[in-house]
């Protein structure tokens, strides 16, 4: 089975002091998968990321990347992978060309092969009228798609991407995830960390990570299923105060944050028992809506019954 896999961690953990940063996680993904981390900050999506780079090592557990131990022989893993870090680092005063150069070097990718591969990724990301500009020069989202022709330079079989996104306007975010959906077809797999649940339902599957531990692992909408079953949204004033109201009342299980209203569960009763919970109260709410469970909704239900745990 492992040899069809293109990453697998059994029972990994690491330390920082007295910070349990990845706790026990154990995670097979199978080749040609688009495959997303999500979790709140602090989480252990980053340090999962750079043990799987071979950036740090693991205190306990397994890792393997494209059939490679990356304890044991780490240096048999670099040439397979691609990671895209948050602090991914061109050269701003190198052009695009320049900086695609540097990287096939580094990645010891043959003079033979450069300039079919340069202009292949060129003509995909459709940065090709732009291969004399200077990085510094580039918009947010043309330089996250130069990282990741710098990133895919070597033709890599696993890509790492944490948070790839991030402060990158809508339209590049779109644009760039069209490119990522693209890559399995060529025998690529990728592991993203996202902290937009809009994108994370993009991949295949995803994993809750939560103080270092995978809570749950499935497709976008299997993973669903652990949010409450009926949710009403409702706006309300003041929009904290009533949720802090709704937390401490018996008939309520779940009350938060969504936008500029409140996902709210019952334990009992339906969207009248809540309009009325609200206006006794003396708040001013717009009627409750019921809405069908959203991956956020999940990911807080998962999220509060591992904090109940541990409390």
């Amino acid at each position: 089975m492992a040899a069809e896999l293109a990453i697998l961690a059994e029972g990994v953990r690491k330390r920082f002091g007295d910070v349990v940063a990845v706790d026990g996680v154990s995670l097979a993904i199978p080749r040609g998968e688009i495959f997303g981390l999500v979790g709140p900050d602090g989480a252990g999506k980053t340090t999962m990321m750079r043990l799987l780079a071979a950036l740090l090592p693991p205190d306990e557990g397994v890792l393997r990347v494209a059939g490679h131990d990356i304890v044991r022989d780490p240096e048999s893993v670099r040439p397979r992978l691609g990671y895209l870090s948050q602090r991914f680092s061109m050269y701003g005063e190198l052009t695009v060309a320049e900086n695609i150069a540097f990287f096939a070097e580094m990645f010891g990718v043959p003079r033979a092969a450069r300039r079919e591969r340069e202009a292949e990724l060129l003509q995909m990301t459709r940065l090709a009228p732009f291969r004399d500009r200077r990085a510094q020069d580039l918009s947010g989202g043309m330089k996250q798609k130069l990282a990741l022709i710098c990133t895919l330079i070597h033709r890599p079989e696993v890509i790492l991407l944490d948070e790839p996104t991030t402060g990158v306007d809508p339209v590049s975010r779109r644009e760039f995830w069209k490119l990522l959906a693209g890559l399995p077809s060529a025998g690529i797999t990728l592991l993203v960390s996202t902290p937009y649940l809009d994108e994370a339902e993009r991949c295949h599957r995803l994993g809750f990570m939560a103080q270092g531990r995978l809570l749950a692992v499935d497709t976008p909408q299997a993973l669903k299923q652990y949010a409450p079953a009926v949710i009403y949204r409702v706006r309300v004033e003041p929009l904290r105060v009533a949720r802090d109201f709704l937390r401490g009342r018996p008939e309520v299980e779940g009350a938060e944050l969504f936008g500029d209203g409140l996902h709210v569960s019952l334990r009992v009763g339906d969207g009248e028992t809540l309009s009325a919970l609200l206006s006794s109260a003396g708040f001013t709410a717009s009627p409750p809506e019921r809405v069908a469970p959203s991956l956020e909704d999940a990911f807080v239900a998962l999220t509060r019954a591992q904090e109940a745990a541990h409390a």
